[in-house]
Order: C-alpha cells, then sequence, then structure tokens
C-alpha cells in the first residue's frame, strides 16, 4: 500500500510529509522545491494486541508506545501541482505518472488562503482554499479522461465489430489505473450506457466516466493545513459545507515537526497524535521554544485535540481505504523463534479472508494452508472466513 501526498507548490506539504516522516524532505517556501517525489515511512496507530494478554510486545517493524502500536505505511510526496498539469504544465504528466503508484490521496491545502494557484505567497485569507480541491480534481479527472478518450473511435469500433465485452477490454485498457471490469459494469449501468454500443457514447459520457474512475481508483482525504493562522477556522467550515463527501481535518505540519524534533531531542516526552506533550527538562529550553511550545499547547492541542498529522495518516488508511490491522501469533505461544512478542502486524484490505491472511505472509503458507485459529477466542475458523480489525490469528498448514 502507498498513500500519495498532493497539492500545490507551497501550500505546507513537504513540512507535512517531514512531519509524518521525519525524511529529510527539502522545504522552502517558493514553487516546486519538491522537484523528484520522496519517499518515506509515516505510521498509523493501533491499539495493540498485547493489551488482552497481558504481555509486552517486540514488534521488528514499526514500534509501541503504552499499549499503542505504529504500524509503518509507505508514503510518497509528489512534485507540486499547478492548473495545466494534465497539458505538461510544471512536471505535468510525470507529476501524474508518480501519482498513479498510489493507492489513496491526501491532499494538503493551505486552509489559511495565503498561496495563491500558482503557489505564490498572497495575502492571509485572500485566496480560497476550496479553488484547489476544485482544480486537483478537475486535473486528475482530465488525466483519467486522457487515458480512457486515447483512440476511442477506433478502439471502440474494434470493441464491437469483434463483439468483445466493453468491461473486460477496457479494464485491460486501464489496469495501470488499477481499474477492474466491476468498477466498469457498474458505472456503465449507473449511467444508462448502451455496453453492446460504446461508439455511441458521447464526450460527455466519457468524461463522467473519468470522474467516477477516478473517485474510485483514487480516494482522496483533505488535510486542511496551516489551521494555526488567524482566520483559517473560517475557511475550514466553509469547506467542509462546499464539500461534504471528502473527510477534511484540520492540522499544523510545523506544530507536528516541532514536537517530533523536540522529542527527538529528548526535550518533551510526546506520542504522535495525542493532544498533550510532557517538558522533560525545562532549563534545556530558551525563552523562544518555550513561547512556540506554548503555542502550540494552546491553539492547537487544547483546541483541535491533536495536530491533526496521525489523524490524516490514520483516516487515509482505515477510513478511506478500509483497511485493517491483524497481528499473527499462536495459541501456546505469540513469540516468534527468536523470542520477539507478537512482532508483526499487518495491514490488509477490508473482507480479507484468513487464507488471504496467509498468502500476505508468505505464499508458502497460503499454498499449503489447512485451517486457522482465532487466537483471542481459541475457535477454528476456515480459509473463507472474513478476519476484523485487531484479530490475532494462527495460521495451521500441512507439514
Amino acid at each position: 500500500m502507498l498513500v500519495g501526498i498532493v497539492g500545490k507548490p507551497s501550500c505546507g506539504k513537504s513540512t507535512f510529509f517531514k512531519a509524518a516522516t521525519l525524511a529529510e524532505a527539502e522545504i522552502a517556501n517558493y514553487p516546486f522545491t519538491t522537484i523528484k517525489p520522496n519517499h518515506g515511512v509515516g505510521y498509523v496507530k493501533v491499539e495493540c494486541a498485547e493489551k488482552e494478554f497481558n504481555v509486552k510486545c517486540n514488534p521488528r517493524f514499526g514500534y509501541c508506545l503504552s499499549g499503542i502500536r505504529f504500524v509503518p505505511v509507505d508514503l510518497l510526496d509528489v512534485a507540486g501541482l499547478v492548473p495545466g498539469a494534465h497539458k505538461g504544465l510544471g512536471r505535468g504528466n510525470e507529476f501524474l505518472d508518480d501519482l498513479n503508484q498510489a493507492n489513496a490521496l491526501i491532499h494538503v491545502i493551505d486552509i489559511s488562503g495565503s498561496v495563491n494557484e500558482k503557489g505564490e505567497s498572497v495575502e492571509t485569507l485572500s485566496y480560497n482554499p476550496a479553488n484547489d480541491i476544485k482544480f486537483l480534481e478537475v486535473e486528475l479527472d482530465m488525466w483519467y479522461l486522457r487515458n480512457l478518450a486515447k483512440g476511442w473511435e477506433k478502439f471502440a469500433r474494434q470493441v464491437q465489430q469483434e463483439q468483445q465485452e466493453i468491461q473486460k477490454a477496457l479494464a485491460k485498457q486501464l489496469s495501470f489505473l488499477r481499474i477492474t471490469e466491476d468498477m466498469i459494469e457498474d458505472i456503465i449501468e449507473e449511467l444508462n450506457l448502451n455496453k453492446d454500443r460504446p461508439s455511441e457514447w458521447t464526450q460527455d459520457n466519457l468524461k463522467q466516466m473519468a470522474s467516477k474512475l477516478r473517485i474510485m481508483t483514487k480516494p482522496m482525504i483533505i488535510a486542511a493545513n496551516k489551521i494555526d493562522v488567524p482566520g483559517a477556522e473560517e475557511n475550514l467550515e466553509r469547506i467542509k459545507k462546499d464539500f461534504p463527501d471528502y473527510i477534511i481535518i484540520p492540522c499544523s505540519a510545523e506544530s507536528e515537526l516541532a514536537l517530533k524534533e523536540a522529542a527527538k531531542h529528548e526535550i518533551i516526552d510526546y506520542t504522535p497524535g495525542e493532544e498533550n506533550f510532557t517538558i522533560k527538562d525545562e532549563s534545556k529550553l530558551n525563552e523562544k521554544q518555550k513561547s512556540a511550545l506554548e503555542f502550540i499547547k494552546k491553539n492547537i492541542l487544547e483546541k483541535y485535540n491533536s495536530t491533526g498529522i496521525q489523524k490524516v495518516l490514520d483516516a487515509s488508511v482505515f477510513n478511506l481505504l478500509k483497511y485493517i490491522a491483524v497481528f499473527p501469533g499462536g495459541v501456546n505461544k505469540l513469540a516468534d523463534k527468536d523470542g520477539n512478542v507478537l512482532p508483526d502486524c499487518f495491514l490488509l484490505p477490508g473482507n480479507s479472508t484468513a487464507l488471504d491472511f496467509a498468502y500476505h505472509i508468505h505464499t508458502d503458507l497460503g499454498k499449503n494452508f489447512i485451517r486457522a485459529i482465532d487466537v483471542k477466542t481459541k475457535q477454528v475458523i476456515g480459509k473463507e472466513h472474513v478476519l476484523k480489525h485487531r484479530d490475532v490469528i494462527e495460521i495451521i498448514t500441512k507439514k
């Protein structure tokens, strides 16, 4: 799974990426700071299964703090997007091709309205951030349309002449966008299109189809960044009303980055996503640092219960993509051969079965699957059993 972080230049996208990963992304207040995509690892929060078994886990990947498991997720920070990208402006098509790797998108917008459509600084609150959401939708829709409509007349005629099923032919042609036959079938039915006569589909039909395919294959969450700027909260309430279908989360990437850096240097105790922090040694702080931490505490944490960065990551994986977390374990032994207790926690698509889980761990486990056991209930489950979030599962295989 890969989550893409997108947005126009100078909206705080690279700061968001660094705050989420502590990677060394270049950050500056001018357009196109990010020229090549940055890869990094963020973490989503899962209540650790150690609590039910009264043990202490030893994660191989990620970490666990106070019973909260931080499970790694791949993040991709792509170059700033400008209107006209689908025509090749900015990094244009390269940007969109980078973006296609992602399963879901975090769209970072400057909710304070202090950066215009080109990524240039303007007077705070003078720019409407709703424009950014609309223009990204348009750019992605037009990119999908370009791929869908390319050589359409010839393609549609051939499908008809050879009496192919249009949903199969289109799914094959658009497979690089992770588009399936079922998706196309559903859209054809929704738009009431003639499956046997695709040559009669209009350009408007193709536009509608492109937009619906984009929504299905690139689900998006809005990170309303710079919420700490005075007046930004009014913009937030406005776009929540204008875009009711989106998950929109207020955040301050700069605040999260400051807290993580302070924790990294052991100045404070801070768990990402929490609503407070503890200063470990006030003598290490100068007045400017004290003032900054007090500002974050009063204007971000007390007001919004977190900086929002962790909420965005969690919502992207669990609400947008609807993934679940599953722990491998044994009824008689929760540790691996090296003595690590509950060492792994895997993220799987919702509705994954016990057999899916076995294959996810290792192909051989899937091929030799006999049955599984729900370690919490000690009940035997079959290969078609649908798993739940935070299940602990033992896989039994042929010798």
